[in-house]
């Protein structure tokens, strides 16, 4: 084993290392801010904007909460009335004011989403007068006003141009995402793309569930998640919601739209009626940032619903928007591309629409 150096031997070799290094920096400077230039211009905006940090609120005057119904649910309101927070029964997602941000995905669509709301998951399901209890109390001082990434900066990690994050592990947990691989037998009378792509395969790692159920990534669909595998990633796998490894597995978030749909999960905020075009909601006006929204896009599914997004507020224009992972685009999305994501309206997916869930 070689003996450790003195502190006198170290210091030339660390001088000549710090004077390389500054070399190299000032050298390969300007190739650095070129290409984060060229990646900018083609990376999806997501940045805050200018406003007063919503935890302010919490010392500026006196606050009430309010029980409400349809679906049952408590609010917090600052002295003025506006509301600050929002907590259903039966429910782990909590929409809390905060500081505003602007989602964009310039290379689909011209959408912009200017929101001050931001989703989190509680540690429990809310029900009438957990204001009261010790572990929402901590959890709320920890969360409201916090910046730290909620479920919408989560989806916006994986469209289009968004850059890879890795983990201490050197796992790749973030980053531009696909649909899934292209289908093998063509797509004449079939997909263009196939489904079945869950989290772990976007991730490439074997996961195991709580129920001791381990699952294998398959290699051709490394980088991809299906519209539900998407959810589960946003919802489980980063905001560490409970999932099952498929339908009727366990009582983490089933596999699928359908399995996730007709759970008994959470809060329906529009209850599901049907699956036919006479079954779309009449009202949406119950939608709240942070909602599942289910779809029946494809006869050939039979009764199943076969699509789902996250409900995400309205645009600049005043459209309610959601985000899904769809293969038109071949990954998630706000765009246009196989239909505008738009749930007012007769769009394509307007029409389709035929339930939601607070989860």
């Amino acid at each position: 084993m070689t003996a450790p150096r003195t502190k006198q031997s170290k210091r030339p070799r660390q001088i000549l290392h710090a004077v390389t290094v500054v070399a190299l920096l000032a050298g390969s400077a300007y190739f650095t801010v070129e290409l984060r230039k060229e990646e900018q211009a083609k990376a999806p905006a997501v940045q805050a904007i200018t406003d007063k940090p919503a935890g302010a609120a919490l010392n500026s005057g006196k606050q009430s909460w309010e029980r409400l119904n349809t679906p049952a649910r408590t609010v917090l309101r600052d002295g003025g009335g506006k509301v600050l927070a929002t907590f259903t029964d039966r429910a782990r997602t909590a929409t809390l004011t905060g500081p505003s941000r602007t989602f964009t995905e310039p290379t689909n669509t011209k959408s912009r989403v200017v929101t001050e709301n931001w989703v989190r998951l509680m540690p429990e399901k809310w029900k009438k007068g957990a204001e009261k209890q010790q572990w929402f109390k901590e959890w709320f001082k920890d969360n409201f006003g916090s910046e730290e990434d909620d479920l919408f900066a989560f989806a916006f990690q994986y469209v289009e141009g968004a850059p890879v994050k890795k983990d201490d592990e050197g796992v790749s947990y973030a980053g531009d995402a696909q649909f899934g691989p292209l289908n093998p037998v063509g797509s004449e009378g079939n997909d263009l793309r196939l489904e079945e792509s869950d989290f772990f395969d976007y991730l490439g790692i074997p996961y195991t569930f709580r129920n001791g159920v381990t699952r294998q990534p398959e290699k051709i669909r490394y980088r991809a998640m299906d519209c539900s595998g998407f959810m589960r990633t946003i919802f489980g796998y980063r905001a560490r919601y409970p999932l099952a490894p498929l339908d009727g597995q366990g009582d983490g978030l089933p596999r699928t739209a359908n399995g996730i749909g007709r759970s008994k999960l959470g809060a329906d905020v529009i209850p599901l009626k049907g699956i036919t075009p006479a079954d779309r909601p009449t009202s949406i006006d119950v939608l709240q940032p942070g909602d599942l929204v289910f779809f029946k896009l494809d006869q050939r599914t039979g009764q199943r619903l076969d699509h789902i997004g996250m409900y995400m507020g309205h645009d600049s224009d005043g459209h309610l928007i959601f985000v899904s992972s769809r293969e038109e685009v071949n990954g998630p999305t706000i765009g246009d591309k196989g239909g505008t994501s738009r749930l007012d309206g007769n769009g394509y997916y307007a029409a389709t629409l035929r339930s939601a869930k607070r989860l």
